[in-house]
């Protein structure tokens, strides 16, 4: 089968024929009708991978304190090597999509192949032909809901739990700064749940689309 996978070393990024992964007990293998592209996040993945490694360093602090505790802990040399493995492989990308059950697990037997499926999940949910997901990180389409609509799941999700901890209630005026992907169903889902919202963002393109999703006022 295909897949879309990054070279952390070279930031390389192409479409590889790889092995069709194996089906486990606790979870659905599923065909892939739709996978989400993150403009945001894999953005930022194939800017890291294409920079220096004191680049990456600088992208990424909490990185470099993991690789100097590791150096603490086993050494320099068990270190270098294992740093090294890690940026010459193969690191699949996405994290959301919609496919069709192609075959469930043994505690998965809810599902049903042929069901539509929303799945999350860097790692789970990857851009390859056919993903084994946990059962945790799915879930059933309502009728009626398009696999390019439901491919949305997981952000959707995130801007939800967002909203759920800054616990905001109905009727009241909520500020949305940043006013992409998820900035964007932030505003929908907040007038959705009977709030007026106000977005905040640098780009105007950004603002005037916010304001089509409804948002009361959106300023640059």
């Amino acid at each position: 089968m295909k897949q879309v996978l990054q070279n952390l070393k070279t930031g390389k990024i192409g479409v590889e024929n790889v092995p069709q992964p194996i089906l486990r007990d606790e979870g659905i293998l599923v065909r892939t009708r739709v996978s989400l592209i993150s403009a945001g996040t894999e953005r930022m993945m194939l800017q890291l991978g294409q920079k220096s490694l004191v680049g990456k360093a600088r992208e990424r602090p909490d990185l470099v304190k993991r690789v100097l505790d590791k150096v603490k802990r086993d050494g320099f040399w068990a270190t270098f090597h294992a740093v090294r493995e890690q940026l010459d492989r193969e690191t699949p990308l996405g994290y959301s999509l919609c496919g069709e059950v192609l075959q469930a697990g043994a505690l998965a037997s809810e599902y049903t192949p042929g069901s539509l499926v929303a799945c999350a999940g860097a790692g789970h949910a990857n851009h390859a032909e056919i993903n084994y997901v946990p059962k945790m990180l799915t879930v059933r389409v309502p009728a009626g809901v398009l696999p390019e609509q439901a491919a949305y799941a997981t952000v959707g999700a995130i801007a939800l739990q967002g909203i759920r901890n800054a616990d905001v209630r109905v009727g009241e005026v909520v500020v949305v700064i940043g006013l992409g992907l998820i900035g964007q169903l932030a505003v929908q889902q907040l007038r959705a749940a009977g709030c007026r919202v106000i977005g905040l963002d640098m780009s105007p393109d950004r603002v005037e689309l916010a304001e089509a999703n409804g948002a009361e006022l959106a300023l640059a």
